[in-house]
């Protein structure tokens, strides 16, 4: 298993708002003291924008990046969202970054609410998940879109309207397909062809069900502890990597938490570290 980590693990987060944001120099070594060799590069700002610094600075704690989370407006048709898309590639290729995490932005701050697309804002997120696979064919890194909660492609139908609709590769996130109402097991069987990344995550599937409900946003859910370390949620995580093992997948297995800080005091790396032994034993 190739295993990486993730930023958010230790509550960093592009949302504004979100809680207390670590700097990288705690978080990297964190990472390092955990046994992580590899990492997703986290939001704008929380690393070096030049490729060239990014790269150096990572490899001063014995990390190359692996993926990086990029949200963008998909569903507009007064926006084209290829330029932007073309640098992140561009930037992803120069700093040896393998895999660009496209997620279906909403347009609204947060993942805690969104609007509901009709017929022209579906064909406008279909056709430009085309043009974006057209124009990354044979350069750069790899795309895959990653269902998220509170994106334009978050529940079960809308993800199955997206593998019907388009050949983008998936990041198969654990945890926000299950919140959205997907079981991730289900689609690995079903369609193990189709994952190109993997974020790992263990859900409480009772907070799960209240987000879904209405009951608890997001955030809310976060602040709660939605997220348990690996094997000790609802998610059969093994279950999954296994299946994708038994498949032929060779990506990466990034292990992350989202989670929200207080403060400089709490403690984020005893979860992570718990993740990642427990990765450790099924590899």
């Amino acid at each position: 298993m190739r295993i990486a980590g993730a930023p958010i693990s230790w509550g960093v987060c592009e949302v504004p708002g979100w809680g207390h944001q670590l700097d990288r120099e705690r978080v990297l070594s964190e990472m390092r003291s955990v046994g992580l060799t590899a990492t997703e590069l986290g939001p704008d700002g929380f690393l070096p924008h030049s490729p060239t610094r990014r790269k150096a600075l990572l490899e001063e704690y014995g990390l190359r990046a692996v993926g990086g989370f990029v949200p963008v407006v998909l569903h507009e048709p007064r926006h084209d969202p290829l330029p932007g898309v073309r640098a992140r590639m561009r930037d992803f290729a120069e700093g040896d970054v393998d895999v660009l995490v496209l997620a279906a932005d909403s347009g609204a701050d947060g993942y805690d609410r969104r609007p509901q697309l009709d017929a022209t804002g579906w064909k406008t997120l279909l056709d430009n998940l085309r043009r974006i696979l057209a124009a990354a064919k044979g350069r750069g890194p790899a795309v895959t879109l990653h269902p998220h909660v509170g994106t334009m492609v978050e529940t079960r139908e809308e993800v199955e309207r997206v593998m019907e609709g388009s050949a983008v590769p998936l990041c198969l996130d654990t945890g926000h397909l299950l919140i959205g109402g997907t079981d991730p097991l289900e689609l690995v069987r079903k369609d193990p062809g189709r994952v190109a990344h993997v974020h790992l995550k263990d859900v409480d599937q009772g907070l799960a069900a209240k987000v879904r409900d209405g009951g608890l946003t997001y955030t809310e859910a976060v602040r709660q502890g939605i997220y348990r370390p690996l094997g000790q949620g609802d998610v059969d995580v093994a279950g999954i990597v296994t299946t994708l093992g038994q498949s032929g997948y060779s990506g990466w297995y990034v292990m992350e938490q989202d989670t929200v800080l207080t403060s400089a005091e709490d403690d984020a790396v005893d979860d992570v570290r718990q993740s990642v032994a427990f990765l450790e034993g099924l590899a």
